[in-house]
């Protein structure tokens, strides 16, 4: 068994949930568009969180996709989702 085909017998076998990266990030005027890494484009609404919600546009679109992919950051509000919030 290949070292990656173990990886996975072991995520598998503990029911671990992985989760895609974010690789880019689109505001629309009421949602938040997440592309993945696994091909697939998310989107939620900027409604699910109040201070978004009340943010400007500019505020809006200065976010920070984390390192990992796997949240973004909204520094001018102090806002950050994971990707959990997309997928689960």
């Amino acid at each position: 068994m290949s070292e990656m085909n173990h990886l996975i017998f072991i995520l598998q076998q503990k029911k671990i949930k992985t989760y895609p990266a974010i690789l880019k990030v689109r505001i629309g005027q009421n949602t938040i568009t997440a592309i993945m890494s696994d091909g697939r484009e998310v989107s939620i609404p900027i409604a699910w969180f109040p201070r978004l919600a009340k943010a400007s546009a500019k505020e809006l679109n200065h976010y920070e996709i984390s390192p990992g992919g796997y949240g973004i950051y909204w520094p001018d509000i102090d806002e950050d989702i994971s990707i959990k919030a997309f997928l689960d």
